[in-house]
């Protein structure tokens, strides 16, 4: 009994909900304006307003000749018919409503006429002109609203002609009811068909602009990802340099003057606080990854520029020995660029983290790669707090898998730090002797 009695209130809570999603689709008055046609413009919206003022003359007409009603009730019934379409234009559902309405009060009458023997042989319940009206109606509902809704209308005019001619009925009557229902389907069908065209054109095209919107979302933040880059190796790099120069020459001097520490320290500590602010910089513009793929092969220092790079590090206080083999070529200028920056932000590094040690720069040609490599001793002393984010390795990384190559660092001997990169480059000439271990 407890189950039969919880199947009941299951099947009672869905009966409720049912008619509450009815009311809410067929009880409403909600303004649903027909949007402008793209190419037309308003010209459907006085279309209907044409053809309601013609339903509501020859609807009139009819029912006044055919049907047997005085002038009054025939006019007011053709202005309801005529009204209905117009009203559907803003308020779909309360237009359907007025149709029906307007259909029940011509039957209602006519029935009378027809019972009488008044009449014979005239459209009932829809007459021709309720039956073109009931159609554009329905036509806009299916336009505007979901496809349940158009269908609740669907279902709602076939039992309310049911209703009418099979429950009802009238004498000496030419029968509409199957026609109207059969047309009311297919004009049903026409309408969710066409509103599903236009939603997916819209949302075409929504999708058109959501894509543009991401293309340029995307350079955007490569180029803001070049920049910061750009910023980190070189700007941040000439910072450290100053930074741990003014640090380095007051033990330079013998006796220095307070003047000189004194000055030397705001430089220093001038330079500390530009790092921290463009740190807080490249925080923001690093804000998204950067898309893979993205180029740096504009006109920026290359190998050839390395020597300096070197004697710029060892006026920092840094111990910097170099070695390059294999035979010096031209390389593609973006190889040439992101190996100059491995170097230069693997030094940079050093400087920062490693006080007191040594480094190592080898640069090696070989037949199908550039191998850059950056190894360190480790500090001697202390190593100073940092306020790095890791921006280092990463655009180190990024520059080596942009290029189809690879980039490792990790620890190395002892103490100390290695960054291993492998640029791959273009193959050379045939003539060419390939590497003796064969490797491709």
């Amino acid at each position: 009994m407890s189950r039969l009695n919880a199947v009941a209130d299951t099947g009672a809570e869905h009966i409720r909900r049912w008619l509450g999603v009815l009311r809410d689709d067929l009880m409403t008055t909600r303004v649903d304006p027909l949007p402008p046609s793209t190419w037309l413009r308003w010209l459907p919206h006085g279309v209907v307003w044409i053809v309601g003022v013609v339903l509501t003359i020859v609807g009139a007409v009819q029912l006044n000749d055919q049907g047997g009603l005085d002038l009054g009730y025939s006019m007011l019934l053709g202005v309801g018919q005529g009204c209905a379409a117009v009203l559907a234009l803003r308020r779909p559902v309360p237009g359907l409503w007025l149709s029906l309405g307007a259909t029940l009060a011509i039957a209602v009458l006519t029935r009378r006429m027809l019972m009488a023997g008044q009449i014979d042989g005239f459209t009932w319940p829809w007459t021709a002109w309720a039956i073109v009206a009931h159609l554009l109606v329905l036509l806009l509902v299916a336009l505007r609203v979901p496809t349940r809704v158009s269908v609740e209308a669907l279902v709602l005019t076939g039992l309310f002609t049911y209703a009418l001619q099979g429950l009802w009925g009238a004498w000496n009557y030419a029968p509409t009811g199957q026609v109207t229902v059969a047309l009311s389907a297919v004009v049903v069908v026409l309408g969710i068909a066409l509103r599903g065209r236009r939603e997916a054109r819209v949302e075409l095209g929504r999708q058109t602009t959501l894509t543009a919107e991401e293309r340029a979302r995307r350079t955007l933040l490569e180029e803001r990802s070049r920049i910061a880059r750009e910023l980190h190796d070189v700007v941040a790099h000439h910072m450290s340099v100053i930074s741990i120069q003014a640090q380095v020459a007051p033990h330079l001097v013998q006796d220095p003057s307070d003047e000189l520490k004194e000055n030397l320290a705001g430089i220093r500590q001038n330079a500390v606080e530009a790092l921290t602010e463009l740190r807080r910089v490249l925080d923001v513009l690093r804000s998204e990854h950067p898309a893979p793929g993205e180029r740096a092969d504009a006109p920026q220092p290359t190998l050839d520029r390395l020597e300096a790079l070197v004697e710029n590090t060892r006026a920092a206080g840094l111990t910097v020995t170099t070695e390059v083999t294999g035979e010096r070529r031209p390389l593609p200028p973006g190889v040439e660029l992101s190996a100059y920056r491995i170097v230069q932000e693997a030094l940079s590094n050093v400087l920062r983290h490693a006080p007191g040690a040594t480094a190592h720069v080898a640069v090696a040609y070989e037949p199908r790669e550039l191998r850059v490599r950056v190894v360190d001793t480790g500090p001697t002393r202390e190593q100073p707090p940092s306020a790095g984010a890791g921006h280092g390795l990463l655009g180190m990384r990024e520059r080596a898998v942009m290029l189809g190559g690879t980039l490792t660092a990790g620890p190395g001997s002892g103490r100390g730090f290695r960054v291993d990169a492998r640029l791959p480059v273009s193959s050379p000439p045939a003539t060419d002797p390939l590497s003796q271990d064969g490797t491709a």
